[in-house]
């Protein structure tokens, strides 16, 4: 069995998502969102997200974590914010001791929808197929759930390879 933690890199809501897979069964454990406070400065939002998320691992005990890559886009200040709340996505596992894999956003829609433009409601109606009965704190954690489904897809087919090469 491994417990995946995915992340869904955000400065405002930081989206998380903990599934437990066993061989070709996957099992919701736990999902939420981590919030930073909008009119602080950037150095305290980056510490209450660093706190939040380090509280998570603390509590789910995850065995390893994937994080969503980002895209840069037209707005160069919002893209440097976003990559700070990313670094800390990166840097909560790491100091953990998780391996971290990254994912793009349209490689996370391919292996949870089949489509690598799929849209966010798509996208959270195949979270839901794939983790019946699970309650979702909001967009961000089905992000998170999604990329951490990902991951465990991504992962089972890697160990598959190494057995076939080994």
């Amino acid at each position: 069995m491994m417990r995946v933690i995915g992340i869904d890199p955000g400065l405002r809501n930081l989206g998380w998502g903990v599934i437990d897979v066993d061989g070709v069964r996957m099992r919701h454990v736990g999902n939420g969102i981590c919030h930073s406070t909008a009119s602080a400065d950037l150095a305290t939002r980056l510490l209450e997200l660093h706190r939040q998320l380090t509280d998570v691992l603390a509590r789910f005990a995850p065995h390893t974590a994937a994080v969503e890559q980002t895209f840069v886009n037209k707005d160069a200040v919002a893209t440097l914010k976003l990559g700070s709340a990313r670094g800390i996505a990166l840097l909560v596992p790491a100091q953990a001791g998780l391996e971290v894999g990254e994912y793009a956003p349209n490689a996370v829609k391919k292996a949870v929808v089949g489509v690598g433009k799929a849209a966010k409601e798509q996208v959270d109606h195949m979270v839901r197929m794939q983790l019946p009965g699970v309650t979702i704190e909001g967009p961000d954690a089905a992000d998170a759930l999604a990329i951490a489904i990902c991951h465990a897809f991504h992962s089972q087919t890697a160990r598959r390879a190494a057995k076939v090469v080994g």
